[in-house]
């Protein structure tokens, strides 16, 4: 099962009107990767919970044909929970062992090494767990000495953590699970159900993984995770040709001969890149994405059909679909800028000097 009912809130406004396993890593939405990954580990069939914009994924995914993986949905009117979402497919999860994986996170660990660990261990649940540089922004996971689970702390302040491994939202569960989980009720189950088996001292496990994992749970982390893939530091599929070392280019992509590319860089399908522009990566560029003769751009990741003038150089940041950066704009390192915003020729949107993470331009804005 794939939890894909999250609001993804802390990615807005990119998540304005998809979903956050929809939020694309280089230009395939992030719940894509994730299927694939099962998809390679030998699971030929699934089921996602939906809640917030899921037709934006039913309409992308179908049912499953384009990773070869039979899919299915389970439409939550209201939010379930993680573990009350997987209890309302319990006819379809409940004759044998199973995977719950996060559909928001991006990750290429050993799904088949996990589930040898947990038949190892016997226990009723195992939990995919990864070491953090600053535990105090995660949950993290506390353990004895046969990996067994003996509890939780909520991001423990700096110098009171007693684990560093955090909770990654992978799990490998047995059947027996579902019967801790109340029907049609909100559950949850790192707030609920496994404080709750350690309660009834009932032994389940969590085991470090080796992979990448990034739960893309903020900007700072999705433009991370989108320069990591495009860098090789996790194991997913880029799309398009590799003409050259570093540079993927999409199907009908037009590339002046005069531009100048700096990899690594990944242009999308139906692409056009004017003349005299500077593209140096890391650089993610969407689907139908336009830049126009003497633009610069660097750092910067592209939603598809987003569009950049002359003469504007975009240094940084996160541009949405169907923006419209026009002539001579100047955009720096920590601006997101929504769905169909417009950025008036000549303007300077360059939050360096700020304090905030970042400057958010909301979807739809005109900035004069």
């Amino acid at each position: 099962m794939v939890l894909a009912a999250g609001l993804g809130t802390r990615l807005r406004p990119l998540t304005g009107s998809i979903s956050k396993p929809m939020a694309p890593i280089v230009n395939r939405p992030v719940m894509y990767h994730i299927l694939r990954l099962v998809k390679e580990h030998g699971y030929d069939e699934a089921v996602a919970n939906l809640h917030y914009h899921p037709h934006a994924i039913t309409n992308y995914f179908g049912r499953g044909q384009r990773i070869g993986i039979e899919l299915r949905y389970s439409l939550e009117p209201e939010l379930m929970g993680t573990a009350g979402g997987v209890k309302a497919m319990q006819r379809f999860l409940g004759d044998g062992t199973f995977l719950v994986i996060s559909g928001d996170a991006l990750t290429d660990l050993d799904l088949t090494k996990l589930l040898r660990r947990h038949r190892e261990a016997g226990g009723i649940a195992s939990l995919a767990l990864k070491k953090v540089d600053e535990p105090s922004h995660f949950g993290v996971v506390i353990r004895d000495q046969t990996n067994r689970i003996m509890g939780f702390q909520e991001k423990p302040a700096a110098g009171e953590e007693l684990s560093n491994l955090c909770n990654c939202g992978i799990y490998i569960f047995e059947p027996a699970v579902l019967d801790y989980i109340p029907r049609d009720a909100f559950y949850d189950f790192g707030k609920q159900m496994f404080p709750d088996l350690i309660a009834r001292n009932i032994p389940f496990y969590g085991f470090e993984i080796d992979g990448y994992w990034n739960d893309v749970g903020s900007l700072a982390q999705y433009r991370i995770g989108n320069f990591d893939a495009l860098t090789g530091k996790v194991k997913v599929e880029i799309p398009g040709k590799e003409r050259r070392p570093g540079i993927w280019v999409g199907e009908g992509t037009r590339i002046s001969r005069s531009a100048t590319l700096k990899p690594p860089i990944l242009l999308g399908d139906h692409c056009r890149v004017g003349e005299n522009v500077t593209l140096t990566g890391p650089l993610v560029i969407g689907d139908h994405s336009v830049i126009e003769k003497g633009a610069s751009l660097a750092g910067v990741i592209k939603w598809r059909a987003a569009q950049t003038g002359a003469g504007a150089k975009v240094l940084g940041g996160i541009i949405g679909r169907g923006a419209y950066i026009r002539d001579d704009c100047r955009i720096g390192d920590r601006a997101v800028v929504g769905d169909r915003c417009v950025i008036g020729a000549g303007s300077v949107l360059d939050p360096a000097v700020k304090l905030e993470p970042f400057t958010v331009i909301e979807a739809d804005s005109h900035v004069q």
